[in-house]
């Protein structure tokens, strides 16, 4: 069994759109992710995206749009020297009521038993409370929210206070340099 370090996308990764990411066009990397992923790489540790796309739910694009979109990014960070291990994606809207869409744990609980991840050894990177409470729903002990994308204001909202404690870093790379020397401890 693997540790693993699951990312979100949009808001950690990738810049978070108000009208959401559509096409490639829509994507631009946040400064230092390429980087901080090449470092993330060289750990003995899967690296997994788990997304909410509620866009695709939502209706505003389809499916293969957005495992486009996404398999795109995933193709970027190879080239640049880094590496994804497994990309899940949640496509359904709020009210459809799954069990994988964030905060609830299904898509790190499929990762787990797809990529054989050992979750009490893993770490969970977001720019939003949901995805801390997926981490802790799914039992991930380290939990980081990055201050991109939604993170400033998610940090500030009394619910923040509600939850396990957890770490809050200025960006991706920070998160980065936090878990090299901290996760395999």
């Amino acid at each position: 069994m693997n540790p693993a370090v699951f990312l979100d996308r949009d808001g950690v990764l990738i810049e978070n759109r108000d009208q959401y990411v559509r096409t490639w066009n829509d994507v631009a990397l946040l400064p230092g992710v390429l980087e901080a992923l090449a470092l993330l790489s060289q750990l003995p540790v899967k690296i997994v995206i788990v997304t909410n796309q509620s866009v695709v739910g939502r209706g505003i694009i389809t499916v293969d749009e957005a495992l486009t979109i996404q398999n795109r990014l995933v193709q970027v960070i190879h080239q640049a020297g880094g590496r994804i291990d497994g990309s899940y994606m949640c496509p359904h809207a709020p009210p459809q009521g799954c069990s994988c869409r964030k905060p609830l744990p299904g898509l790190i609980i499929q990762a787990a038993a797809e990529l054989s991840i050992d979750l009490s050894r893993s770490a969970i990177i977001g720019d939003a409370l949901s995805d801390i409470q997926a981490g802790q729903n799914a039992g991930i002990p380290l939990r980081i929210l990055v201050k991109t994308g939604r993170g400033e204001k998610q940090s500030l909202l009394p619910q923040a206070q509600t939850l396990k404690p957890f770490l809050i870093v200025n960006r991706f790379a920070d998160a980065v340099d936090y878990l090299i020397p901290n996760l395999l401890s």
